[in-house]
């Protein structure tokens, strides 16, 4: 039996009134309420994910391949939920995450494997820092702590087992993952077919742009990424257009213009 079906009392307690998942104050809000860089959290994701060893669950329920950039969306509105929620309404939001992944499971016959709950969350703590970082500054020791801290209590609320239990010790097992969960499969191919079909040539090339700049070295070897991207000489332009208040061309120009509504959605100013 996994042990993500055994109860767990590890960092649960009762809920309290007036209390929030993540603090006001959290750097995870700032990096969770900015557009701008849930777009590149995703984009690195995207990246990644596509040569996880486990990416044909995927391909079962095939909501990603069919439509990524709803998927996006979708998957946003969860880990906004959590984010901006008070405390009992981000833990049953997280139970909710569970319960649909099991069922997805028992559709299937079997389970996803545990360590690959264990990449997906390590993707989001990751990614999370190295979009921040990318358009706005360093994050210091203790908000990398709070980014990492925040994921961790997710991954236990869904009794995802052997999480790790310090930042240093998740340092230590992320490089673990990335040597030995990737591998460039037909589901690879599969998935950046379907990215290019969505954006557009154009679009799809700055698409591999953002995820050079973004992603490990281990994932821009096996796809093969631009190794001196253009686009990192650009994120100065990126902060001159934002100060001049035309964020919404830069947004315009990472995706196509019917999805500028619901992009702009995703900031939260709380």
């Amino acid at each position: 039996m996994s042990h993500r079906n055994r109860p767990s009392t590890e960092y649960s307690h009762p809920y309290e009134s007036g209390t929030f998942f993540v603090q006001s104050d959290s750097i995870v809000r700032r990096i969770w309420g900015d557009a701008d860089v849930i777009l590149l959290v995703f984009a690195g994701s995207a990246a990644e994910f596509a040569l996880n060893r486990a990416v044909d669950w995927l391909f079962f329920t095939g909501k990603l391949p069919a439509d990524p950039i709803a998927r996006l969306f979708s998957t946003v509105r969860y880990a906004q939920e959590i984010v901006f929620a008070p405390e009992q309404q981000a833990r049953q939001a997280i139970t909710r995450m569970g319960a649909i992944h099991g069922g997805v499971e028992r559709k299937r016959g079997y389970q996803i494997p545990d360590w690959a709950y264990r990449d997906v969350l390590y993707m989001l703590i990751d990614y999370s820092m190295r979009a921040f970082e990318t358009l706005h500054r360093p994050l210091t020791d203790p908000e990398r702590e709070e980014v990492f801290r925040t994921f961790r209590e997710v991954g236990a609320g869904m009794h995802v087992p052997d999480l790790p239990t310090t930042y240093a010790d998740w340092q230590i097992d992320r490089e673990a993952h990335l040597s030995r969960d990737l591998v460039y499969s037909e589901y690879t191919d599969k998935l950046f077919r379907r990215y290019r079909e969505q954006l557009g040539g154009w679009r799809y090339d700055l698409l591999r742009q953002a995820q050079a700049v973004l992603v490990p070295e281990q994932v821009r070897s096996e796809l093969k990424l631009p190794q001196k991207p253009w686009l990192g000489y650009s994120i100065g332009l990126y902060k001159v257009l934002n100060a001049f208040g035309l964020r919404s061309v830069t947004q315009q120009i990472l995706l196509p213009t019917e999805y500028l509504d619901q992009i702009q959605s995703l900031d939260v100013h709380k």
